[in-house]
């Protein structure tokens, strides 16, 4: 299926860009991220225009954010009571509740990138537990757009090699959830050692 779907990138462009990262935002099991490296390489080709497949790609995600944290506030408590008996769908929406309990605008912009697969179960969580729209909004814009500017930019830049271009994003992003993790930990332990002298 991924094969069919990267060989209609050139046909449909900026239109497949949109709903890939559209519906990949509100949980659906799409390859956004191998679309926008695609769209990235054929931007260098000519076949598709950088701009237009990047703005599509940017507006398809924050319209899928919106839309999950529209129904996260139409549905509320009932919808996410519903989704957490579901194994997998709710150990992702305890992680949400807890990335938006601690750091909320900070757990928006990572989600969008860096920690992505949670990124729809938390615009769901957002919207449930009434989290301001404007700042769920700014965080959202800076994290898809870094999400997109790296995908789309990659794309663009290896061309030529689609296929390592997306493993040399995803050890990145390992490498940089791995300090991240690394980093919270210290923290973490400063401030309980901390208290523990007091």
């Amino acid at each position: 299926m991924t094969t069919w779907l990267l060989s209609l990138v050139p046909v449909y462009g900026a239109y497949l860009v949109f709903a890939a990262t559209f519906l990949s935002c509100l949980a659906l099991p799409i390859p956004s991220s191998l679309i926008m490296l695609a769209a990235g390489a054929f931007t260098a080709t000519g076949d598709l225009a950088l701009t237009s497949a990047g703005l599509a790609a940017l507006a398809g995600a924050l319209a899928g954010d919106q839309t999950g944290y529209g129904i996260g506030r139409l549905f509320g408590a009932g919808l996410l009571a519903r989704l957490e008996t579901a194994g997998a769908r709710g150990k992702a929406l305890a992680r949400a509740r807890r990335l938006l309990s601690d750091r909320a605008g900070m757990a928006v912009f990572l989600s969008r990138w860096l920690f992505s697969p949670v990124g729809p179960w938390l615009n769901l969580v957002a919207g449930a537990g009434r989290f301001h729209w404007l700042p769920f909004t700014l965080a959202g814009i800076g994290g898809e757009a870094v999400w997109v500017g790296l995908y789309v930019g990659m794309g663009r830049l290896f061309a030529a090699n689609l296929e390592w271009a997306g493993d040399m994003i995803s050890s990145a992003l390992g490498l940089v959830a791995g300090l991240t993790a690394l980093v919270g930990l210290g923290l973490w332990l400063r401030h309980a050692l901390k208290e523990r002298a007091a």
